[in-house]
């Protein structure tokens, strides 16, 4: 028989802040449960629902419509409850969000306690998560990433914006899937969504799959069509699309499939976030089915992320088009869009000798007052204070320059020159005589070409490269740059294979896999496999897929054994190595057979786009042109096609130097002074960098662990092995293989994708908290203190400020479930100053004390000291409300008189965004007063004489 009933209330052991739950209803064997207090609805198994029954005691004081009553008789009928208090009936339906509960005085009372140690790392423990509520990086503390400030800075932007809607559109190489999944990740922690979709090209898919996993613990599902119908046999009339939270699928599938599209768009989201968006085709006169699916998504989903690298100057319609998306409203008349976008190019050339210091003509001075509009009566003493050599003013000029630059609203555009810290890319090329004669070698290649480019009708061969020219060429480039790891890359599981088996017989050299078939357990350990110093792997063969989503940065030798049409995918693969934070210079070897059709697509790449060397930001659009001719060219004889291969290579240079010359002269100087504006002072960076300083002294992780019988054992200065043999609960899903090994300092974890990398967010660790708090274990103690004077009783109280409100509010950002500690004396004095001795403290398991027989007299001294201890926290909870209001207030005052006054001189400045700031801030305001203190842990602490009593 099941225990929940419609209509019962229950609490969370899990989720204490949601407040008192009602059951809704039931299914099968689950049961669904509504927190009206903080409007959320979760759904649980019956069977391991972590809920408690809200079942309040004579004498006990609840809280009903506002009002607290002490509970004097008990009625239970169908299974609901019914509290009488002065002759008032309260059924438990009535009973408000927030109650008082706690069992730890009954514990008390009847001598069932925990060891000291236990009640001690309890109020440590909620003073920590109380910190880590007010983190500026929840979310994604223990996120692997580098703190690069371009991409905190667009993470912080977008959490300034509600909701996000943005074009992320920073040049290749500089981490847009990065930046993405921290807005995800810092969206989802802060509760402003819960419903993700990423749509993304089909190559993809895998690559965010495991970009979102292993960079940020966020576990999204792939959605294809197989998954659809799988859902669908098991549940006829369910939408799929409604049975996981974050989504990850492939456009093009979505937008040719009516059903999926219908059932996609009913399914309801708060975030969408678009890779490669310059993929969505659209003009004037017709669209594409993506976009037309991207746009009917974007006009009902709140949030919106759209990446792209490719350059708006190459073509502004579909910039137009992109942004459109976002805003429809704002961005409705290309033609309109195309003038202002010229006059902010226009303007980039003032801005520049504004920065440089060099003198403005009348020009320069008349652009300016253009733009600054009402404002321009300022420009003269602005003017001749820059001239001065006041950079303030100058800094301070530009700064209303970008207020009122629309496109920087909804645009993040940064470039790799600006930012720095990449390495050099020193080419390594060869080119092959074929050896011995062979017949079939041409056909062999040329089919293998039309594999790896794509070419329709072709399909992959089967490949043995023991006896290839080239295989000749990596062992001679092993052997050329030994000691030092070489990282390969082809298309192909099949191609991995193949280099495997026939290094396994021509070599012994220690060779490690990576390929699309492979788990991710599998990948993880040949990874770091590959990454280990000492007898690791010197090589690392990896296929086009396998390879997506990881950092083998820590490698400077990267081999091409073919290549890919697409300059895209060419930069993707170089990108493995050459990414800020390299150390050294990246080298990038590729060899091919003279005269082959491989041969041909290594002369286009070094000949024709020089990227090898540099980033090819046209690299697209140049295949689009020429990657018809070059496969063409690829099928006619090496003797007779030369000529046109040289015409073919000529074009390409002028056209990738007429494309360079467009994009270097059509720079928005502003959007990209706007973009990285305050990303050397975020506060994100900031907090993050002070937790880097703190890791390595940091041991509450392992301790934390403990607790449920984790041991740990230090393997090197900065790993430790966590070892799950007398783990006393089955709940950790880290650790269902065995033991784990696990890093607190952020360049092990970078280097490292198969250690736990435990910052305080890390779900390991969340699971921990929530598991210990929402259990009794260190919620009741007794010491006693050598160091107290006779006849002394202490009672040291711990209470959780706790605020149910919608978590959207993000309540936590200014009141944390902040713990308040009292400590009352038998005189029912207040005792603040008072710390339990030391040697006590060590003592206190070598003094185990039947406290059953003290039970009257804890009877008689408990009730008044708790009562004081009430009044006590209910004093410090005012404080910190008051605190929290002022917080609040200021910061959201601040933040809303910002946003009005941009929106005065910015048109891209929504009446919307004002109105969900300021409801917000009316929201908290409203709300904060309501937070209740509620007991959570007791202590009682006596002199030794009290042993000497009897009940």
């Amino acid at each position: 028989m099941t225990p929940f009933v419609p209509g019962q209330r229950w609490f969370s052991t899990a989720e204490p802040e949601l407040g008192l739950g009602t059951v809704l209803r039931l299914a099968g064997r689950s049961v669904q449960i509504v927190f009206t207090g903080s409007g959320v609805v979760r759904q649980y198994a019956m069977e391991s629902a972590p809920m408690a029954r809200a079942e309040f005691r004579i004498g006990d004081r609840i809280r009903a419509h506002g009002q607290e009553y002490e509970v004097e008789a008990i009625d239970a009928s169908a299974g609901l409850l019914t509290y009488r208090s002065r002759d008032r009936a309260i059924a438990e339906g009535e009973l408000d969000a927030e109650q008082p509960v706690s069992q730890a005085d009954a514990r008390l009372l009847g001598g069932r306690v925990d060891r000291n140690d236990q009640f001690d790392f309890r109020l440590e423990l909620l003073r920590r998560r109380a910190g880590a509520q007010q983190h500026p990086g929840a979310g994604v503390q223990s996120a692997r990433i580098d703190l690069i400030p371009h991409q905190l800075r667009a993470a912080e932007t977008a959490g300034e914006r509600r909701p996000p809607r943005l074009l992320l559109a920073d040049e290749v190489g500089l981490g847009k899937t990065i930046e993405a999944c921290l807005v995800i990740a810092q969206q989802l922690a802060s509760a402003r969504v819960a419903r993700v979709l990423v749509l993304v090209p089909e190559s993809l898919v895998h690559q965010w799959f495991v970009e979102l996993l292993r960079r940020f613990n966020l576990r999204f599902a792939i959605f294809d069509e197989e998954r659809c119908e799988s859902i669908e046999t098991a549940q006829p009339d369910a939408n799929p699309f409604e049975d996981e939270q974050g989504v990850i699928a492939a456009t093009s599938w979505l937008a040719n499939d009516a059903k999926r599209r219908r059932q996609l768009l009913d399914a309801g989201w708060d975030l969408l976030v678009v890779d490669e968006a310059h993929h969505l085709a659209w003009s004037a006169d017709a669209i594409s089915p993506e976009y037309a699916l991207v746009e009917t998504l974007a006009a009902q989903i709140p949030g919106a992320l759209l990446l792209t690298a490719t350059p708006e100057q190459l073509g502004l319609g579909g910039h137009f088009a992109r942004l459109r998306l976002l805003d429809p409203a704002r961005y409705s008349d290309l033609r309109a869009f195309e003038a202002e976008t010229h006059g902010f190019v226009a303007l980039s050339g003032t801005v520049e000798k504004l920065l440089h210091g060099d003198p403005l003509l009348p020009h320069d001075i008349d652009t300016l007052a253009a733009l600054l509009g009402p404002d321009a009566d300022a420009l003269p003493a602005h003017l001749a204070r820059i001239e001065s050599g006041n950079h303030a003013a100058r800094d301070a000029l530009i700064d209303m320059l970008i207020d009122r630059h629309g496109t920087g609203r909804v645009m993040i555009r940064n470039r790799r020159a600006a930012v720095g810290g990449f390495p050099q890319r020193v080419k390594h090329l060869a080119r092959l005589d074929p050896v011995g004669d062979d017949p079939s070698r041409p056909g062999r290649l040329l089919t293998e070409f039309h594999a790896d480019v794509g070419t329709p009708g072709h399909i992959e061969p089967e490949h043995d490269y023991t006896h290839d020219p080239r295989m000749d060429w990596l062992l001679g480039l092993l052997d050329e740059i030994a000691p030092a790891k070489l990282l390969l890359l082809c298309r192909s599981r099949a191609k991995v294979q193949a280099l495997e088996e026939a290094l396994r017989l021509r070599s012994g050299v220690a060779v490690a896999r990576f390929h699309e078939d492979m788990n991710l357990l599998q990948r993880d350990r040949n990874a770091a496999y590959f990454a280990q110093v000492e007898d690791g792997a010197r090589l690392l063969i990896a296929s086009e897929i396998g390879a997506e989503g990881r950092n083998f940065q820590f490698a400077q030798h990267l081999a091409l054994w073919d290549l890919p049409l697409d300059p895209d995918m060419l930069e993707q693969r170089i990108g493995r190595l050459d990414r800020i934070g390299q150390r050294g210079d990246v080298h990038i070897h590729a060899a091919a057979l003279i005269d082959s059709a491989q041969e041909l697509l290594l002369r286009w790449y070094d000949d024709g786009l020089d990227a090898f060397t540099q980033v090819c930001a046209d690299g697209r659009e140049l295949m689009r042109r020429f990657g018809g001719t070059l496969v063409a060219l690829a099928q006619e004889d090496a003797s007779s096609r030369e000529p046109r291969v040289e015409q073919l290579l000529e074009d390409t240079r002028v056209a990738h130097a007429e494309l360079s010359a467009l994009i270097a002269g059509g720079r928005d100087r502003l959007l990209e002074l706007a973009s990285r504006r305050g990303a050397e002072q975020g506060l994100l960076r900031d907090a993050l960098a002070r937790d880097d300083r703190n890791a390595t002294n940091d041991d509450f992780a392992w301790r934390l662990l403990e607790q449920f019988g984790v041991q740990h054992e230090s393997l090197s200065p900065h790993i430790v092995l966590l070892d799950p043999e007398y783990l006393t609960i089955d709940a950790f899903e880290e650790f269902k293989s065995g033991p784990r090994q696990a890093t607190t300092d952020r360049g092990t974890a970078l280097a490292r994708d198969d250690v736990l990398y435990l910052r305080d967010d890390h779900p390991l660790l969340l699971a921990a908290q929530d598991l210990l708090l929402s259990g009794e274990t260190g919620n009741a103690a007794f010491l006693v203190d050598d160091n107290l004077p006779p006849r002394s009783v202490l009672l040291e109280c711990v209470f959780v400020l706790e605020c149910v409100a919608q978590k959207r509010l993000q309540v936590a950002r200014y009141l944390p479930t902040l713990p308040i500690r009292c400590v009352i004396d038998t005189r029912l004095t207040s005792r603040p100053d008072f710390v339990p001795g030391a040697r006590a403290l060590q003592r206190s398991n070598d003094r185990p004390i039947d406290l059953v027989k003290y039970r009257k007299i804890l009877a008689a001294l408990l009730p008044p000291m708790l009562k004081r201890a009430n009044q006590e926290a209910a004093t410090e909870s005012q404080q910190a409300i008051e605190q929290a209001l002022a917080h609040a207030d200021e910061l959201l005052g601040h933040e809303l008189a910002r946003l009005e006054a941009l929106a005065r001189v910015n048109p891209a400045v929504h009446p919307e965004e004002i109105v969900a700031l300021r409801e917000e801030r009316e929201a908290l305001l409203a709300v904060l007063p309501t937070a209740r203190p509620r007991l959570d842990a007791l202590r009682l602490v006596a002199s030794p004489d009290f042993l000497a009593l009897r009940s």
